[in-house]
């Protein structure tokens, strides 16, 4: 377990494991449990980069960023670059703050690849998260709660982690000196032009129990039941050899268990995070990683075959277990959204050990914002499955991210954060002062936070 090492997370952190009476202590309401999941867009070119960001203070964001609303182009274009960022990460925070996850699922939350170096994470709290932000955006008034999460775990990830194999199939083996190019990414054992590039990471107000998190960072792609070797025109895609080093994770797929308090004892649900590659870019093979990325959990917590971790043990989530999948899945469940298999996402969906009314009921997650979204694209950018268009989650069209709680949690609470025109919010995903399009990264991310909340 690592501890985020700001005063008001300890703090906190003190408080929820010896149940201090402080009054000056915020508790978390330990009968109902909200856990979310949130693709922040913070794939840097570097990890230092995003370090560096995270490392500004709040006075020095200001400055930063009133130059930029005055006139941007009158900056040097480091500090227009910069002031950028930050307002992508303010706005970012400002989304965390306005929905106050108990447990959060970052995607694309680069780390020095092991996950060891938990310095971003740690700037990230105390520089935007412990600072109040402004629903209104870039400029407003800090009208927003700070939101402290005491515990947080970065893990490694197989983006940027060089194979030595030709694994993209352009007749070049890429090395170190690549670092940084397509060339260098194509050849790793998930995309990413350094290693921890598009990583992701687990923020939360409740311990998480690291001695029993589980990765599965190094488990193959063959050992997956049923899997076979990628076709291309007749031909594998891998070599024997590549095939049989050939890892499952794009990212990694990791088991973090998280201690919630009740008045009943401590209940356990196991957060399983993932991030499968995109369906696309290549002829095929993502497409067919994507979908057993997502297969992987669904034989996870049906318990339909015997998984290896990193640590060498053995075994599937035990039956009755609370869990939630998260991350950003690259699926949809819908027929046609998306290219990759919706058969896939479906099936996980439609099975009872899921549960139901949030995967097929009521308490999908929906939101105005993307219904709205949908209705003004235009002609020559066609929207796919207009009519589930409140289920989306992404730019691309589609219900990409998710949420899937097991049939054994009550969830009493969902929802998609994407603020139509007409909602309080809105500037923090569409501003048309900042970048270039006033939309999407340039705003806060091109996704959606997806959130359900469990009751005890």
């Amino acid at each position: 377990m690592k501890i985020l090492k700001t005063a008001a997370a300890l703090a906190v952190g003190v408080a929820l494991l010896t149940g201090c009476n402080d009054d000056d202590v915020k508790y978390v309401d330990h009968t109902e449990v909200k856990i979310a999941a949130y693709n922040l867009s913070f794939d840097r070119a570097t990890f230092a980069e995003l370090v560096a960001e995270m490392a500004i203070t709040s006075a020095e964001q200001k400055t930063l960023v009133d130059a930029y609303l005055a006139d941007p182009d009158a900056m040097e274009l480091v500090d227009k670059t910069t002031a950028e960022k930050i307002i992508q990460i303010r706005n970012v925070a400002a989304i965390i703050q306005k929905t106050r996850p108990d447990v959060l699922m970052m995607g694309e939350y680069n780390n020095d690849g092991t996950g060891e170096d938990l310095s971003a994470l740690e700037g990230f709290q105390a520089n935007y998260l412990s600072v109040a932000q402004s629903i209104e955006g870039a400029g407003g008034e800090a009208d927003l709660e700070p939101i402290e999460y005491p515990f947080a775990e970065s893990y490694g990830t197989n983006t940027g982690l060089l194979s030595g194999f030709d694994l993209n199939n352009d007749g070049y083996i890429a090395t170190a000196e690549d670092v940084g190019t397509n060339e260098y990414a194509g050849d790793t054992w998930g995309f990413g032009k350094y290693h921890g590039q598009y990583a992701f990471a687990l923020m939360s107000k409740y311990e998480i129990d690291a001695k029993n998190t589980r990765t599965f960072q190094d488990f193959k792609w063959k050992d997956l039941e049923g899997a076979e070797n990628p076709l291309l025109d007749g031909e594998n895609w891998y070599t024997d050899e590549e095939w049989q080093q050939m890892t499952l994770s794009s990212k990694n797929h990791v088991d973090a268990p998280i201690l919630v308090p009740t008045k009943d004892g401590t209940e356990t649900i196991h957060i399983l995070m993932s991030h499968p590659t995109p369906p696309v870019f290549d002829t095929g093979k993502n497409k067919l990683q994507n979908a057993a990325e997502v297969e992987f959990w669904h034989n996870y917590v049906t318990n339909s075959q015997d998984f290896y971790d990193d640590a060498g043990n053995t075994g599937a989530l035990k039956e009755g277990a609370h869990f939630v999948i998260v991350g950003d899945q690259n699926l949809d469940a819908a027929v046609g959204a998306g290219d990759g298999f919706t058969e896939v996402m479906a099936a996980l969906h439609a099975d009872p050990v899921v549960n139901q009314n949030v995967t097929n009921g009521d308490l999908y997650p929906t939101s105005f914002g993307a219904a709205e979204y949908a209705a003004d694209r235009s002609s020559e950018h066609p929207y796919p499955n207009r009519i589930t268009a409140e289920f989306h989650t992404a730019f691309g069209g589609i219900n990409a991210d998710h949420a899937i709680p097991s049939a054994s949690l009550n969830i009493v609470d969902s929802g998609v954060y994407w603020q139509a025109s007409y909602q309080e919010g809105r500037m923090l995903f569409n501003d048309a002062r900042i970048g270039q399009w006033g939309t999407g990264k340039d705003v806060s991310s091109d996704h959606r936070m997806v959130w359900i909340k469990a009751k005890f």
